[in-house]
């Protein structure tokens, strides 16, 4: 078969495109790849993994899955330091390997996203290489390179999320370059027009492939300011650390001339219009602000100009609290009023929620009302690979991390690997069935071995059995999907709204406490029960009586 065969075969087929706008109030499920399935025997999840295992995602009942980032790389950054934006990293397989990922997910209904890191490269790339030996050759300021002041100090007070300065000297071109991650993770300079037609270029690519859209790693990143201004010290009372740990002196900075920047609007019109070229193809970009979320998600998806949705860290960090969250879809809804969000509870880069969370001990009834929670309120939904288990975070010793980030930060803030440990299909076959090597690349904890597929497939009760149902029940019911949300006044420690979308109103209520609440129904409603599994409470003579953690879900 050739090439340009095999790739017509793998383009969505127009005629099944029935509905361009189908991410909006999609459930999309993220497959870290290193973790979900290692076919080859390596320790290593792969690409080959993932195709044997995408029935299983079709049968949970969502509509997409994100890929974690598959480029060639040379791993420092497990993928998101990326060499070649064209390439399959060889731990993963073939570019023949993703193709059949596509095929396989298209076969079963599933649309499919891949991660792109394009605000930095990585130092391996050949684009840095040529940057770094001259500053006059053809990609000299495709990067962000900047003289020391004049002790040989950096030029700015700039710091990089993974700690230390945000700029590392280079003594080929006698300055420095500038990192916001890994020193083995330069910049590349968005100013420069070429650098973003290649960018776009490299886009396309996947597109020609079939992919169904991307999901934009620190979007708001791309541009800095030219002036390479100081950044100012937070003010104590705006200091936040959703976006890097408290033990992180990134924190202690505003963020105004490293990253946000105003230019990012023109280029974020440039990469839609490319999107624009290939319908029923999404984006949904990552904001890392800890002061501006909001104000930038609203500017970053508002209209049909930029991007079709974003996510932020409101729901990735911070108090499980009906307060925290009635604030945040308040706070959405007023400054992001035309723009859609992406949530997520738990994903790659932090603690799982039930662990963040669910410190009560209740973590049954936490685990199902936080999954009625995240499928009921307003926006797309991404669920992280394990997330259906009810998996929580894996304890790990130093000596198991491989996260440069946990690493750096150890012991107060132990890195990422505890969210990334590999997936656990089968409870008594060796690695929880993920792989047949004697050493996995982050160890399989034998605590999640209780959770394995095997031991809830079909299993009335189970966490992973009430996923599928909830994911049934929101398909059938547009209003979850796609609706209107509507805050109601409800207790302290109770959470309501009503969603509502072409005649279809459903009343939500969640009690977001460990004791027993009541709610009374405002007047003039009259809800019946509309069968959302899990719920026990009844609507009795307009008042709720909720268990701890309990919900309920009326048709009005």
């Amino acid at each position: 078969m050739s090439a340009v065969t095999m790739m017509t075969e793998m383009r969505p087929d127009p005629a099944v495109e029935l509905d361009e706008d189908w991410w909006r109030g999609a459930v999309i499920y993220q497959i870290y790849p290193r973790s979900f399935q290692d076919q080859n025997g390596d320790g290593i999840g792969d690409l080959a993994g993932i195709t044997s295992r995408l029935d299983y995602v079709a049968d949970l009942g969502v509509d997409a899955i994100w890929l974690s980032p598959v480029f060639t790389s040379p791993m420092k950054d497990f993928g998101y330091d990326v060499s070649d934006y064209r390439g399959i990293d060889p731990s993963f397989g073939t570019l023949e390997d993703f193709d059949n990922v596509v095929r396989k997910a298209h076969s079963l209904g599933l649309k499919v996203i891949i991660d792109q890191v394009i605000s930095h490269s990585s130092d391996r790339h050949a684009w840095f290489s040529e940057s770094r030996q001259s500053r006059t050759n053809e990609r000299a300021d495709w990067y962000v390179w900047a003289d020391p002041k004049p002790d040989g100090t950096p030029p700015n007070n700039w710091l990089s999320i993974f700690g230390g300065s945000a700029w590392h000297w280079d003594s080929r071109r006698m300055q420095y370059y500038l990192h916001n991650f890994l020193v083995s993770q330069p910049d590349l300079n968005f100013h420069n027009p070429a650098v973003q037609d290649a960018l776009l270029s490299e886009m396309r690519f996947w597109l020609e492939r079939g992919v169904d859209g991307f999901r934009l790693d620190t979007v708001n990143f791309y541009f800095h300011s030219q002036g390479l201004e100081d950044n100012p010290v937070v003010k104590p009372e705006e200091f936040n650390a959703s976006t890097a740990p408290a033990v992180n002196p990134y924190n202690f900075q505003e963020h105004i001339y490293d990253k946000s920047r105003p230019e990012n609007l023109e280029f974020l019109g440039r990469l839609r219009a490319l999107m624009d070229e290939y319908p029923g193809r999404t984006t949904v970009g990552e904001i890392g602000d800890s002061q501006h979320q909001l104000q930038i998600m609203a500017q970053y998806t508002s209209g049909d100009d930029r991007l079709h949705m974003a996510y932020t860290f409101d729901y990735l960090g911070g108090g499980f609290s009906a307060e925290h969250f009635r604030k945040s879809i308040a706070d959405t809804e007023q400054k992001a009023p035309d723009g859609w969000i992406c949530l997520a509870f738990s994903n790659h880069d932090v603690m799982r929620h039930v662990s963040r969370w669910a410190l009560h001990g209740q973590e049954a009834a936490f685990t199902r009302l936080t999954a009625i929670l995240l499928l009921s309120m307003r926006g797309s939904v991404c669920l992280y690979q394990g997330e259906e288990l009810g998996l929580k975070e894996a304890e790990l010793s130093f000596a198991d991390l491989v996260d440069p980030y946990g690493i750096e930060f150890w012991p107060e803030f132990k890195g990422r690997d505890g969210c990334r440990t590999p997936m656990v299909w089968q409870a008594h076959v060796r690695n929880g069935a993920f792989s047949t090597s004697e050493r996995t690349w982050l160890p399989v904890p034998a605590e999640h071995l209780t959770h394995a597929v095997d031991t809830q497939h079909e299993v009335e009760g189970s966490v992973l059995e009430f996923y599928r149902a909830m994911l049934r029940f929101r398909h059938a019911h547009p209003a979850l999907a796609k609706g209107s949300i509507s805050l109601l006044d409800a207790p302290d420690n109770v959470l309501a709204f009503i969603r509502e979308h072409e005649g279809e109103r459903l009343l939500c209520v969640f009690n977001m406490s460990e004791t027993a609440a009541e709610y009374i129904i405002p007047q003039g409603m009259a809800p019946t029960d509309a069968g959302c599994p899990g719920v026990t409470a009844a609507a009795i003579e307009g008042e709720l009586d909720l268990e701890p953690f309990g919900a309920y879900i009326g048709v009005l």
